[in-house]
């Protein structure tokens, strides 16, 4: 059986119209613009167009995203609750959990002391915004951040919720944040990737989560909007580099009969996935000159370290990764996603989290000035936050000088800055025991409504139709643009 007759035999009613409908628009485009610029479109395969699909003025023109991996402790962090001091070794009660799910990690507990935090806080900048001492440099930028205290989430473990907060659906499949910005936003350099994912090495690994390309796929959208992961050691993308004995005029030569080959399969099949693979070929050939310049940070002067730190010239650390991040942006880059393990603080509190928050404070505070000194901070928007956040009440043993935290979906923290978001702010308060809501949520959907905002798109019109419904990063419940959180 042929390639076509195959192909035929798998094609269902709904696919054959839908691509019919396609062809149609392909001609009416031809007729208007003339196959010459057409052609360069439908190499596509019916993928975005390289030109942006943005309902109003985008604020952001490109993303940085700091995933912080296990779900960081807030009432350690940015969740000051003095108040909890008083209640050292005391039981939750049962009017603040209100009956709400535990993990199987400490549902057998007999008892839920609370652990006040062991972390001194102190108020910083116009805003005043508490801060805890374990982030002195972070404290010292409050007011070009804009901060949210009322994050929830229903996920209450790790895969779920990090597939959650990346993709907005609990089920893996979906296309991620960064995916729908490639598709929506299209590329700013044709010699690197649209979207790239970086993932650090924590200095301290007692606790590491396993992560995969699951969360960075582009799951129904064209194949060309996934993530290009770079490894943080050797090569950055694998095969980047010729063979030895292979010179670049062979490698070309190569390319181009793949090429042909493909535009055979194309031609018998019409499956545009084969442009997008053509496609992912070119970028490939192109990226051997592109990305050895863009990951030298060896020939940054040295007031970038002063920045970032002297650990960012150790590939794989988080703070090179957030150089990285920053010469990535520089290149046109639209969305690089950064995952930072070992944020989940079941034990250990005192030996771990110290050690965390030493790797991200000051490169965080780097990444924003380094932006800032080059004009490139309001067209670039910074994201910081987990997948989650931690219990009040202790996780096995406690005692005044360390404590574990369970994961816990009710409230957490996260920060943005730049990129149009509202510099100086706090938003949200949740009740004394950093366990519930008390003012202002702000669902995953409505982040992911808000950040889009910020790019230019509306949630409810930014769709992609699949399997016959009009899909989108929101889903179809209820959520809502947070405008507090809007320059």
């Amino acid at each position: 059986m042929s390639l076509f007759h195959e192909w035929v035999r798998n094609e269902t009613r709904r696919q054959f119209l839908g691509q019919g409908a396609n062809a149609v628009g392909w001609a009416a485009l031809a007729s208007l613009l003339g196959t010459d610029r057409v052609k360069g479109a439908a190499i596509q395969g019916g993928a975005a167009p390289r030109h942006a699909l943005n309902h109003f003025a985008p604020k952001a023109k490109q993303v940085i995203y700091l995933h912080m991996v296990g779900g960081p402790a807030q009432m350690d962090l940015y969740d000051y609750k003095p108040v909890m001091q008083q209640w050292y070794d005391k039981d939750l009660p049962d009017s603040v959990r209100m009956g709400q799910r535990l993990t199987t990690m400490t549902s057998g507990q007999k008892r839920f002391p609370i652990a006040p935090s062991m972390f001194k806080f102190a108020r910083h900048g116009q805003s005043q915004m508490w801060v805890s001492e374990l982030l002195p440099y972070t404290a010292s930028m409050v007011d070009d951040m804009c901060f949210i205290r009322s994050m929830h989430t229903e996920a209450i473990n790790h895969e779920p919720a990090i597939t959650y907060m990346q993709t907005g659906n609990q089920v893996t499949g979906r296309p991620c944040l960064g995916s729908w910005v490639s598709y929506g936003l299209g590329s700013q350099n044709d010699n690197l990737p649209t979207f790239v994912v970086l993932v650090a090495k924590p200095s301290n690994t007692e606790q590491v989560q396993a992560i995969s390309a699951r969360l960075w796929s582009s799951g129904y959208l064209s194949g060309e909007h996934a993530g290009v992961s770079f490894r943080s050691g050797g090569d950055p993308i694998l095969y980047i580099n010729n063979p030895p004995g292979v010179p670049a005029q062979v490698r070309r030569q190569t390319l181009d009969g793949l090429r042909s080959l493909n535009e055979m399969t194309y031609q018998a099949v019409g499956d545009p996935e084969t442009h997008t693979r053509i496609q992912q070929y070119e970028l490939a050939f192109r990226m051997q000159s592109s990305v050895p310049e863009l990951t030298a940070v060896e020939n940054e002067p040295a007031s970038t370290y002063r920045f970032y730190g002297e650990e960012a010239r150790k590939p794989g650390t988080f703070a090179h990764t957030a150089l990285l991040a920053r010469r990535m942006v520089e290149r046109g880059v639209r969305f690089v996603q950064v995952f930072h393990n070992n944020c989940d603080t079941h034990g250990n509190v005192a030996g771990r989290l110290p050690s965390q928050c030493k790797d991200v404070d000051q490169p965080c505070w780097g990444l924003i000035q380094d932006l800032k000194q080059r004009g490139m901070l309001d067209e670039t928007l910074v994201i910081w936050g987990g997948e989650f956040g931690r219990t009040i009440y202790s996780q096995g043993g406690l005692s005044a000088a360390n404590y574990g935290r369970d994961h816990h979906p009710r409230c957490y923290t996260m920060w943005m800055a730049g990129g149009g978001s509202r510099p100086g702010t706090i938003y949200g308060e949740t009740d004394d025991f950093s366990y519930n809501i008390v003012k202002d949520p702000v669902h995953i959907h409505d982040f992911h409504a808000t950040v889009l905002n910020l790019l230019g798109f509306d949630h409810e019109r930014f769709t992609y139709r699949y399997q016959g419904l009009d899909q989108r990063l929101t889903g179809v419940e209820p959520a809502k643009v947070i405008k507090a959180l809007l320059a």
